[in-house]
């Protein structure tokens, strides 16, 4: 009998911690991702320390890249979608790769691509070195997939490791179980009266984290200076009836706070201000978090109406103050909307294929009392509802010694009995 292989498909921070539990233990794991990077939303996070550490895992995405990248038991597939599975015994599916047009074997990250392309976008940048190549080429936006008006980064490539011209490839394999691991997308705030992608300041709590793992402080996007007066708005798409968005993300709170003390700690002059229901607890120091939170912020317990352009290019946000029991305008500098966690688009067409069934557009349990269903899907992190990225690695593991376990049984029952064909597909 062939040596066992696992379908992990996500390769987030709960992809790749099933991923890397599993290889330990001699099993063979087929990792697809179906963008450019590894690494999910984790790996776009900033560090929160200020006095010591604040656990707040960002750095444990780049770890569990470590892990993976070059392992031998690990096979890695990006830019890559599931496009039919069948099962008969094991699962049998087809993956179909996409071309990201940029050859990793000669692309040596020399960055004049991104440097000299016209149209901001059109060539994305890893945030992890691990992943290579770290630049991708977003075909919507660019240029020479557009109308072939645009050359530079092939021209201009030093090593001539660009190829637009590449063609995608169609691979086709099987594994004794499925690891869901996809993971989460932020709420889009588009349609909330904020302003988003309207005004440049306003962002979401992604935006920023990036915004400060890249500039190091939180710097406007409409002109890079640091602002002086922050607003962060929370439950943005969560805790929303008319959204059926019912459920608390239970990170938003706790990330918000510390990134707030981040900024406060580089830039001690910044004001910050919290518009919230009710603040939610993540972490063993978040008490402690909480009332340093209470000491150095206003906290407003309201949530705003709009939000309006001023004409200094600063933001006006109107609230209903529930102490004084009037409307109130204030000015701010940045706003930071902490939106909501809301199931991955690739979840639920997922779901149906391999018959499990979702909960709100999030997985509900494989498992019965610790134990696998005979099927052999298995969830890991947030594709089973919000969670932390603690939580999220903790709830990996766990994943990958019961899909270990499942696999010990589904191959003892394989030399005694057949098992009848079924069949999914997208």
């Amino acid at each position: 009998m062939k040596p066992p292989v696992v379908l992990v498909i996500g390769g987030g921070i709960a992809g790749l911690t099933a991923t890397h539990e599993l290889a330990k233990l001699g099993i063979r794991v087929e990792l697809v991702e179906k963008e450019p990077f590894l690494g999910g939303h984790a790996i776009q996070f900033t560090c929160k320390a200020v006095e010591n550490c604040a656990k707040c895992g960002a750095c444990m995405a780049e770890e569990k890249l470590v892990n993976v990248i070059g392992n031998d038991n690990i096979i890695i597939h990006t830019c890559a979608n599931i496009e039919r599975i069948s099962k008969n015994g094991c699962f049998n599916y087809n993956i179909q790769i996409n071309p990201n047009s940029i050859n990793p074997s000669k692309c040596t990250g020399c960055r004049i691509c991104i440097e000299k392309c016209p149209v901001d976008g059109a060539i994305s940048c890893g945030f992890s070195i691990k992943n290579h190549p770290v630049f991708s080429i977003n075909k919507s936006k660019c240029l020479y997939f557009n109308d072939r008006s645009c050359t530079n980064c092939l021209d201009l490539c030093p090593e001539g490791a660009i190829n637009p011209e590449t063609k995608g490839t169609c691979y086709s394999s099987s594994a004794d179980a499925v690891i869901m691991a996809t993971g989460f997308e932020p709420f889009d705030p588009v349609k909330k009266p904020y302003g988003y992608r309207v005004f440049k300041n306003v962002l979401t709590n992604l935006d920023l984290e990036r915004n400060i793992k890249i500039n190091g402080i939180a710097i406007k996007p409409s002109d890079g200076m640091p602002p002086g007066k922050i607003a962060f708005i929370q439950c943005v798409g969560s805790r929303d009836s008319k959204l059926n968005h019912l459920w608390c993300s239970k990170i938003c709170c706790a990330s918000s706070l510390r990134m707030a003390r981040v900024i406060k700690s580089r830039k001690p002059e910044t004001s910050v201000t919290f518009f919230y229901i009710d603040i939610q607890g993540s972490g063993k120091d978040f008490e402690e978090l909480y009332q340093k939170a209470k000491e150095d912020f206003r906290m407003i317990r309201t949530i705003p109406g709009d939000i309006y352009k001023t004409e200094d290019d600063r933001l006006k946000i109107n609230y209903f103050d529930n102490l004084s029991k009037v409307s109130i305008e204030e000015v701010y500098d940045m706003v930071v909307l902490s939106v909501a966690m809301i199931p991955g688009s690739v979840t639920q067409a997922l779901s149906k294929m391999l018959g499990v069934t979702c909960d709100t557009g999030f997985v509900k349990s494989c498992e019965n009392d610790g134990i696998a269903r005979p099927g052999g899907v298995f969830i890991a992190g947030t594709a089973g509802g919000p969670l932390s990225i603690a939580e999220s690695i903790t709830h990996s593991v766990k994943t990958a010694w019961d899909v270990a376990k499942y696999i010990k049984g589904f191959r003892n029952s394989m030399r005694q009995e057949p098992v009848e064909q079924e069949d999914y597909v997208a």
